[in-house]
């Protein structure tokens, strides 16, 4: 490696330095076909445990890549030392003379026999204590990766594997061989001895199957990737993609068409193959008269084949078939094999499809009560029915025609019934769309069906047509209330119901529609349908104030204490008496209004529902807005916990972006903090708050005088654009703060001797803060 000055040949002074090379390590696990779904995060999983151990164990790295293809794990890591480097620590122990359990504990966590091991250092403060030196001496890579590598294969975290022969060693596929040397490029590499599952580790691996399946001696990476080129393996994921998408581009074009691109369907196919093949196949036109999603689905997951589009747009009758071989005809054999089972497949589809044709849609909603949505909430034909009553009700409030509406929400889950869905779910909606437009409904109706359930991702297209919009509000509002009524939240990382894409899909339909909707509102009809349409055992609860709750029994008796093992059909309904408290959930005992029977059981109000609802609107509202490039503080400071309205609250937030990206926003901000601050300070001296109530006539100075003055017009400004929604404005009239805060603070003393004057301007302060707060709460913004 060249470190001195250019290198020149009549340079008096040139040189080379040669720094020794560091050593790397190859590491291979070869086993049967790994699937397709499980290679990238296979590879990436071991590299985090290879590279974690090594750093922990002292051998630090320049550089680590990690590789999958379909029969192999590859790893290799550069700059790795030859041995762990020799380390020092000092463990603090406990003080001179203290208890003999704390001076045994201390001896057994430092590794010492007896005190006379340690050390004894003075603090000024803590007087004197034990220091135990602890020398750890390295160790050679080579020996140190002989245990950490086997390790590494027992906990490798798959989501799925298995076991085979007698041992327990576990596995996606049975393993067949493993690789491991460790060594610079000028020496002969060092196998790390290890064994796994009684395969012994060394420096052969083996080519592509049926191409090359020879066996083939490697020393180091380099030398590894060629061998594998040879032997007809491609070992990088990504360039066996570029490969596919390349070669399937050109294809398509020499025939004047193009790839309909799927990523996803890229990477499995990536993953079937280690030397990739491309060529194209056909069909019969007929097969096009089907919805092109159809066969697009049909050919994608029954053959793994990308489909093609003419010159017009349409869909062709070929598709591109990858295989992972050269064979010796040129792929007639291929090729022909995968249309005999493409027009199979396709053949079914027709079929489906027809038959599916001849049934209304609405005659296939009875099958919906045999189809369990979930086991405490009901099935799939009671959500319907709840969905449709939600949807009448959301339909005014977004300009929807009410019976339109009631009709889409009806038939919105009438096509997971049908034969082409229960073969490809993934086109539930989309087929109900088909199905309706097929049997003459509406234009507006029959969209709704497929776009009732979207946005599922932050790329996928937003209802925009009224229906559409009434139904996927519903849709999700039920599904989140149902859920939450049950307790089935999100935790962590876990969302089994997909919850957080639901409020994620509200959010995104409401701001991009620009509707201005009450959250809270939307949330209290929702549950109220859930609670109302919940199965027995459960007893709905009115409240003299109008409000809803659910009581799970635990027990309930009659007059005479004798337990009633069940409540009647005329019990259904409980109106508690007037001192009864429901804002929060908790254990409740109630007296019936229709029956004879104390009843106890556990309570859950409306309000609790709702409240935790808003909050994980809030909480998928920050993250919506973050990701669309709003600051995590701006966002704070908009949302208030009793912040309902999404639009609002994103307005808000871009207003006040708006705001402090001005020099006098930023200075208004400093003026506002400053205030903040001083009352803070004297709130908390004084013992109380300011309630903003300013003196005009204890306004002493000009400076105070025009900050009240402007104040109390900004106030008024303020109070009348955030009433129209006109955040823009409301944050324009702060702004016009910035002068008068700046001079009051140059020539006006707060704390004034006088205790009059120093009040009126703690409670002018209060005034300019809360004035402020109007818009949003300025404490929350950082900087």
């Amino acid at each position: 490696m060249w470190t001195g000055p250019p290198r020149h040949a009549n340079h008096p002074y040139a040189f080379e330095i040669r720094l020794p090379l560091m050593p790397e390590l190859l590491l291979e696990l070869f086993s049967e076909e790994i699937p397709a779904r499980f290679q990238r995060r296979a590879a990436e999983d071991l590299k985090k445990a290879v590279t974690n151990a090594l750093v922990d164990a002292g051998l630090v790295y320049e550089g680590a890549r990690a590789f999958a293809t379909p029969r192999r794990l590859a790893l290799t890591v550069s700059g790795l030392p030859v041995r762990s480097p020799d380390t020092r620590e000092e463990k603090k122990g406990p003080k001179v003379g203290a208890p003999q359990p704390a001076i045994d504990g201390f001896l057994r966590s430092a590794g010492l026999s007896s005190l006379e091991e340690a050390k004894v250092e003075s603090d000024p403060k803590k007087g004197d204590f034990y220091v135990a030196v602890i020398n750890k001496p390295g160790a050679d890579a080579v020996e140190l990766l002989s245990g950490i590598l086997p390790k590494i294969l027992t906990d490798f975290p798959w989501a799925k594997s298995m076991r085979w022969g007698s041992g327990n060693f576990n596995w996606v596929r049975p393993l067949r061989a493993i690789t491991a040397t460790f060594g610079t490029d000028n020496d002969e590499p060092v196998v790390v001895p290890f064994a796994s599952n009684q395969i012994e580790a060394g420096q052969t691996t083996f080519g592509h199957r049926f191409l090359a399946p020879a066996a083939i001696r490697v020393k180091r990476f380099d030398d590894y990737v060629t061998a594998l080129e040879r032997a007809k393996v491609v070992l990088d994921i990504d360039r066996r993609k570029d490969i596919i998408r390349g070669d399937a581009d050109q294809l398509a074009f020499a025939q004047g068409l193009t790839v309909i691109h799927d990523e996803g369907l890229l990477e499995e196919v990536a993953g079937l193959v280690e030397w990739p093949n491309v060529m194209v196949g056909s069909f019969d036109p007929e097969f096009l008269k089907l919805p092109e999603e159809v066969i697009i689905a049909t050919i994608r997951a029954n053959q793994k084949c990308f489909c093609l589009r003419d010159a017009s747009g349409k869909l062709a009758p070929n598709f591109i078939i990858t295989a992972n071989t050269i064979p010796s005809d040129g792929g007639a054999v291929v090729v022909a094999g995968n249309e005999r089972v493409i027009r199979a497949r396709l053949s079914d589809a027709a079929f489906f499809y027809q038959g599916d044709l001849a049934i209304p849609l609405e005659h296939g909603l009875p099958k919906l009560e045999d189809m369990v949505f979930h086991a405490k909430l009901g099935t799939q034909f009671a959500m319907v029915e709840r969905l449709v009553k939600l949807a009448a009700e959301i339909a005014p409030l977004v300009g929807a025609d009410v019976e339109k509406t009631k009709r889409a929400a009806m038939l919105a889950k009438a096509d997971l019934v049908t034969g082409m869905v229960g073969e490809f779910p993934e086109l539930q909606g989309l087929m109900g769309r088909y199905y309706a437009t097929a049997q003459g409904e509406p234009a507006e109706i029959a969209n709704a069906l497929e776009l009732h359930y979207k946005p599922v991702g932050p790329s996928d297209r937003v209802p925009t047509e009224p229906v559409s919009i009434a139904v996927a509000l519903a849709d999700k509002l039920n599904v989140l209330s149902s859920f939450w009524s049950i307790d089935e939240k999100p935790t962590g990382s876990r969302d089994p119901f997909a919850l957080r894409r639901a409020a994620l899909g509200v959010i995104r339909i409401v701001t991009e529609n620009g509707l201005s909707l009450s959250l809270t509102d939307l949330l209290r009809k929702a549950y109220h349908l859930t609670i109302l349409g919940m199965q027995r055992g459960n007893l709905l609860v009115y409240f003299d104030d109008g409000d809803v709750g659910l009581v799970t029994i635990t027990a309930a008796f009659t007059e005479d204490g004798r337990f009633k093992t069940s409540v009647p059909d005329s019990a259904d309904f409980y109106v508690v008496r007037d001192d009864e408290k429901h804002d929060t959930s908790g254990t409740v005992g109630f007296k019936s209004s229709v029956a004879d029977a104390d009843v106890i059981g556990t309570f859950v109000s409306t309000v609790s529902i709702c409240s935790g609802l808003l909050a994980f609107f809030h909480d998928r509202l920050k993250v919506s807005l973050r990701d669309a490039g709003a600051r995590h503080d701006l966002v704070d400071a908009v949302i208030s916990a009793e912040s309902n309205d999404i639009l609002q609250i994103t307005q808000r937030a871009e207003a006040l972006s708006s705001l402090l990206s001005s020099d006098d926003g930023k200075n208004l901000l400093a003026g506002y903090r400053r205030a903040a601050n001083i009352l803070a300070a004297e709130e908390k001296k004084d013992g109380k708050s300011y309630a903003g109530a300013v003196d005009q006539a204890a306004l002493k100075l000009a400076e105070e005088e025009a900050l009240a003055f402007a104040v109390d017009a900004v106030h008024a400004s303020v109070a009348s654009h955030v009433g129209k929604d006109d955040y823009k404005g409301a944050m324009g009239e702060l702004a016009t703060l910035r002068a008068p805060v700046d001079a009051f603070f140059t020539a006006v003393l707060v704390n004034d001797a006088d205790p009059a004057v120093r009040t009126n301007r703690l409670n002018l302060l209060a005034r300019l803060r809360d004035t402020m707060h109007l818009v949003a709460d300025f404490g929350k913004v950082a900087g």
